[in-house]
């Protein structure tokens, strides 16, 4: 089977096949060693550490500057997930480089006032955050998923934007009641002293400095972020900082990377296009992966490659459509080798846009593949490419022997009491329990005569390499 393309289209989430998704990058323009006399900027989801690993490229943070938030920080402010922007300068190949500046913004911190556990959403701030296999959930989250919040928990989420606004969230994060409310996003409403985000109005008339805006004040459609009170999280925000945050990502001859979602597009010119805000411009020098310049769309996501020119318009050299990491193994590992490892039977290959996050008492911070043994226990989320899986992500975490495994991915065999999942056996029992796209209660024939080629989630116990199921659903 191969691996599916992640669309947003009329706040759905529709999974649409592609092409190969198993090739790995050269390097900043995907061809060979960038210009050393020009500089590198980045943006992107933290995929490691060990200096810092941001769209495949590890950048040196020994002499960096970081800028947290607004303030200057550290490296151990960072976490894998977080997004990024990074500018530096070259190494020695196309796959290493030196940071010189690396900034973190998060992309809206308040308590939660509304959950959706059957869509998989929670609202802060009156921004719409989405969780979906690309999420990593802070140590603090237990469990580590949407059923780990609450409504009133302080959150702090790290994400991309949709076109519309709302935030695809790559990490979560509990924080201390007490502190100030944040969000970032396209502003609208402007009047003298208020704008909106998303229909959420902010009150700026009490800031003193407002920081950065090209023509010294708040205008309509602008990237702006927003520090100050919400009490219980409605609104006005009472801002008491604010940020015009829509600038140039480089400069003039600088190599980009950005990854993100397509946050304009017009199907009359596809070859000109912006990924969270960045313009791109594709042509004959532009190499598609995943896919060819017909996938392209409003909120696809992709990672953009290529040189910026004059008028800070990125020249794509090439366009990477992000696979969606609809599958999901948590499990014993079985066997490790060079880019792969085993688990479930089922072969999971790594690559260069591998996340990696240590959760296991151990807390390596620059846990890689090669940390990884036989018999521990990892979480992996990735996409299905040549009967096998490529990671997105691989979490390892403590195991309690007979603890819970899980099993998600497309059927592909059937024969009651069992089936399979890339090869993997799941057995069931009449102690199985069995749930419908609604998350309803139907019988074991009645899943059985629909499972063929459906995407199913088992949950249960090990048994040599076969998920013995307690729970199995039909997902989405």
């Amino acid at each position: 089977m191969k691996p599916y393309l992640l669309f947003a289209l009329s706040g759905m989430l529709v999974l649409v096949a592609c092409g190969d998704g198993n090739q790995q990058t050269a390097g900043i323009d995907g061809r060979g060693s960038p210009n050393p006399t020009a500089g590198i900027v980045s943006k992107g989801a933290i995929a490691g550490f060990g200096s810092v690993i941001v769209n495949g490229v590890t950048y040196d943070t020994s002499t960096a500057i970081f800028d947290i938030d607004g303030s200057a920080g550290s490296q151990s402010d960072l976490a894998v997930g977080h997004v990024i922007e990074i500018q530096g300068t070259p190494g020695d190949d196309s796959l290493n480089a030196t940071a010189d500046n690396i900034s973190y913004d998060d992309a809206v911190e308040g308590p939660i006032t509304a959950i959706d556990r059957v869509a998989g959403t929670f609202t802060v701030l009156g921004q719409l955050n989405i969780v979906d296999p690309d999420t990593s959930f802070d140590n603090s989250i237990d469990p580590a998923s949407l059923d780990g919040l609450n409504v009133g928990d302080v959150v702090e989420v790290s994400g991309f934007f949709f076109a519309d606004g709302r935030i695809a969230a790559t990490r979560i994060e509990l924080k201390a009641a007490g502190g100030e409310f944040e969000l970032t996003g396209i502003i609208s409403n402007v009047t003298a002293n208020t704008f909106e985000i998303n229909a959420f109005v902010v009150d700026f008339s009490n800031v003193a400095i407002l920081e950065d805006f090209p023509g010294g004040s708040p205008e309509n459609g602008q990237r702006v972020e927003a520090k100050g009170d919400a009490p219980g999280g409605t609104d006005p925000l009472q801002a008491t900082r604010v940020r015009f945050r829509g600038g140039d990502l480089g400069d003039d001859g600088d190599h980009a990377e950005v990854e993100g979602f397509i946050t304009q597009f017009d199907a009359a010119t596809p070859t000109d296009f912006e990924v969270d805000g960045v313009p791109v411009m594709t042509g004959a020098q532009t190499v598609f992966e995943n896919g060819t310049s017909a996938d392209l769309a409003l909120n696809v996501k992709v990672e953009v490659e290529g040189d910026i020119d004059a008028a800070g318009v990125l020249i794509a050299t090439k366009v990477e459509i992000k696979a969606s990491a609809f599958i999901r193994i948590e499990s014993i590992v079985e066997a490790v080798q060079a880019d792969q490892l085993t688990v479930l039977g089922i072969v999971v290959s790594v690559n260069m846009s591998t996340r990696y996050e240590d959760k296991s008492s151990v807390r390596l911070d620059a846990f890689k593949l090669s940390d990884v043994s036989v018999g521990d226990f990892v979480a992996i989320r990735g996409f299905e490419d040549s009967g096998g899986v490529v990671a997105t992500l691989l979490e390892r975490e403590d195991f309690t022997v007979g603890g819970p495994v899980t099993l998600r991915g497309i059927v592909d065999g059937v024969g009651s009491p069992a089936f399979t999942i890339l090869g993997a056996t799941v057995l069931t029992s009449a102690a199985t329990e069995f749930d419908n796209l609604a998350g309803a209660p139907i019988s074991s024939a009645e899943f059985f005569a629909q499972a063929m080629g459906q995407l199913v989630e088992a949950v249960g116990t090990l048994s040599g390499s076969t998920v013995v199921a307690a729970e199995v659903n039909f997902d989405d």
